[in-house]
């Protein structure tokens, strides 16, 4: 969809103003368009921000692979001798981590 300049002004000046899903809804119907629409304008002038998970500890979410390479990592071997530990439970992992990173 093709935005003339002065809605393209107006999409981002509303939503630097409240930089939220929210104010992305409210364009979308104010305009008629699609959110993903207005999401990928808002993308393409460098200023939509993509909220990010994060845990409920407020911390940024890790994979079990990710833990399992970090944790050959600190052991100084490849990852490919850990097979099947990222099949432990998240808590075990984090706390190999842990304990890996002090040795």
């Amino acid at each position: 969809m093709n935005y003339s300049k002065e809605v393209t002004d107006y999409i981002v000046a509303k939503y630097l103003e409240e930089p939220t899903r929210d104010t992305v809804d409210l364009l979308a119907a104010e305009l008629q368009r699609p959110a993903k629409s207005i999401i990928g304008k808002l993308s393409r002038e460098g200023v939509y921000r993509r909220n990010f998970y994060t845990t409920k500890g407020g911390e940024n979410p890790t994979t079990k692979l990710e833990m399992v390479s970090e944790i050959a990592y600190n052991l100084d071997i490849p990852p490919s001798k850990l097979l099947g530990l990222e099949k432990s439970p998240k808590s075990t992992l984090k706390l190999l981590s842990e304990i890996t990173k002090r040795a």
